[in-house]
């Protein structure tokens, strides 16, 4: 299943909203509009979905989330200090690393961790 909240929460909080953070609310209202649309018209929604091809509704999905994607990223190599930990950490989870039964999140964590420790170990 999809949860559309976190999606629909990156794109309306965004900087390409409003300039104004405090202005930003206003579009709560629409996306609101937009889930009851969806809820009405559900069933006939779900079976448009159901008729088109899953790789194009994953295209969708994920160029929806590029823009929190380019965000999350740029925050986490903002720090020059701590750039290489993070790109370690990103590729190693991004790369789907399954050892001893445990999942790629978990080692990216691990990698990007072993990295920043060396890195502030250079540093000393």
């Amino acid at each position: 299943t999809t949860n559309l909240a976190a999606i629909s929460a990156a794109i309306c909080t965004g900087p390409d909203v409003h300039p104004d953070p405090a202005e930003r609310w206003k579009t709560g209202p629409f996306y609101s509009l937009a889930y009851l649309v969806f809820a009405l018209f559900g069933a006939s929604l779900v079976a448009i979905f159901a008729v088109l091809p899953q790789s194009l509704i994953a295209l969708v999905a994920g160029l929806a989330l590029m823009a929190p994607l380019a965000n999350a990223l740029s925050i986490a190599l903002k720090d020059e200090d701590e750039r290489m930990a993070a790109t370690v950490t990103f590729a190693v989870t991004a790369s789907g690393l399954t050892l001893f039964g445990v999942g790629a999140a978990f080692w990216g964590l691990i990698a990007g961790l072993v990295v920043l420790f060396l890195e502030k170990l250079k540093k000393r």
